[in-house]
């Protein structure tokens, strides 16, 4: 695969074109992950390792001199930028700067983050954008979208004029309620250029926060492939609704009328906690230059399986397992608390 050929027009890059850089915005004890905050930068610790083996990361935090002294005897640091910033969270992908190209020319997309459509503080992350566009940490022309309400975790690009979209967060209420559903597509194609939206109206996980991201869910693994979260136990209570999402997913064409591959990605055994079960899925992978790293919830067979199927739909990577069972305990995992950025975007200093 690697990069897409080059388009002429505007378009919004799949995951695998090009990158300079990944963000991440880093945990910390003001955060909501105070309780459990040496475990949770552990995991962090092990993301940014391998994101920086291969290109530029970048990590937004309060507290940079920390930050620094926990990765300098095991990380890449002159791959590593340090923004110092303030944040309610460490939910890069909902917060972080959506990356549109035309040509050699970059914008970035700011759009409004209001925690999940109301459910938690974002007053600070929905700053962290326009302070990385204003400090000269991102480049491109900033584009203010903030009277939309958009997380990047809701979107998945096959590069070529494809949107991939749940129904369930786009159309929530607490989002962009004046709009409906045609309106809402109308927007979407005029603002990234796209030629079809592809709605998932089925599928969720138990513990998620997000109202059905498609990042949890199904992703592009190519312009003519589709990763998905399959179910074959007909005891679990999500089996219904991902069997309609499979069925739905069979139906899709791409735009020259053909169906996609599809590649079905285990369902992560049951884990609970506090007698809530977390929403531990294969799909929050992650797509960087030359590797996916893809989450692992310490279920050998599972986790060896998805490892498997992505290694057959990316044949090309090298195909990376970290361990989030700590990031579930917030509803998310390892897409979630990243941002991919395009070539030329995060520059070395």
């Amino acid at each position: 695969m690697g990069s897409n050929p080059e388009m002429h027009t505007l378009f919004l890059p799949a995951e695998w074109h090009a990158q300079s850089g990944v963000q991440l915005t880093w945990p910390h004890a003001d955060s909501d992950w105070n309780y459990v905050l040496s475990e949770v930068q552990e995991c962090f610790i092990q993301i940014a390792q391998e994101i920086a083996k291969r290109e530029l990361l970048l990590i937004v935090t309060p507290n940079p001199d920390e930050v620094y002294n926990q990765l300098s005897a095991c990380v890449n640091m002159e791959n590593v930028r340090l923004f110092k910033c303030d944040s309610n969270d460490t939910w890069a992908r909902d917060h972080g700067g959506i990356t549109m190209l035309n040509g050699t020319q970059t914008s970035i997309l700011d759009f409004t983050f209001n925690g999940w459509g109301l459910k938690f503080a974002s007053n600070l992350d929905n700053q962290i954008t326009r302070k990385l566009m204003a400090d000269k940490v991102l480049c491109g022309e900033y584009k203010n979208h903030l009277d939309f309400v958009l997380e990047g975790g809701s979107l998945e690009s096959d590069g070529m004029g494809t949107l991939l979209t749940t129904s369930e967060c786009l159309l929530s209420p607490n989002r962009n309620a004046w709009l409906d559903k045609k309106q809402i597509e109308v927007y979407l194609k005029s603002v990234f250029n796209l030629q079809q939206v592809l709605w998932l109206d089925d599928g969720y996980l138990a513990g998620d926060d997000t109202d059905s991201h498609i990042d949890t869910l199904a992703r592009f693994c190519s312009p003519d492939s589709i990763a998905y979260v399959k179910c074959d136990d007909p005891n679990d209570e999500h089996y219904d609704a991902l069997l309609r999402m499979e069925e739905q997913l069979k139906g899709f064409r791409k735009l020259n009328g053909e169906p996609y591959r599809l590649y079905p990605l285990p369902m992560a055994d049951k884990i609970v906690e506090d007698s809530e079960r977390l929403p531990a899925t294969y799909a929050n992978f992650l797509i960087i230059n030359g590797a996916v790293l893809y989450p692992t919830y310490n279920q050998p067979a599972n986790d060896e399986k998805a490892k498997n199927i992505l290694s057959e739909a990316f044949p090309d990577r090298e195909i990376i397992g970290i361990d989030c069972r700590v990031l579930i305990k917030q509803h998310g995992s390892l897409h979630c608390v990243t941002m991919q950025y395009p070539e030329n975007v995060i520059l070395k200093l």
